[in-house]
């Protein structure tokens, strides 16, 4: 039976697969944000061109479909070897900024507690994506 997959498995694993091939004196902080960044310009040029329409069917594409996915793991991998590096929790930092833009972008209409002016919950409203950090 495998092991079950999570983030600290799989960033054992990366450290290894570096280790075994003497990697580690090039797994700077720098090199690896860099890497993370040509990794993340590979998965962008799939959809470059593509209509927005065509970007939700990416996974139907028969072609484009394994290219995202590996690209998908690189930007992981590269992402996970950093913050190992650096040594950063991912989750913590992940549900640290999720914390941050709660309050940071409030749902309109409703108080710190998540309730509107008349004290009942209010339906929620999403921000833009490009409104986040």
């Amino acid at each position: 039976m495998t092991e079950p997959l999570d983030l600290a498995r799989l960033q054992r694993r990366l450290a290894e697969f570096a280790a075994a091939r003497n990697w580690q004196r090039y797994h700077t902080p720098k090199n690896l944000v860099s890497a993370l960044s040509v990794e993340a310009s590979e998965l962008v040029e799939i959809f470059q061109w593509l209509t927005p329409e065509e970007s939700a069917r990416v996974m139907d594409d028969p072609e484009r479909a394994p290219r995202v996915t590996d690209e998908v793991a690189d930007v992981l991998a590269y992402l996970l070897q950093f913050c190992e590096v650096l040594g950063i929790d991912p989750l913590t930092a992940l549900d640290a900024k999720i914390d941050r833009n709660e309050h940071r972008f409030p749902v309109p209409g409703r108080d710190a507690s998540g309730q509107d002016d008349s004290g009942q919950d209010a339906p929620g409203s999403e921000a833009r994506p490009d409104e986040r950090d």
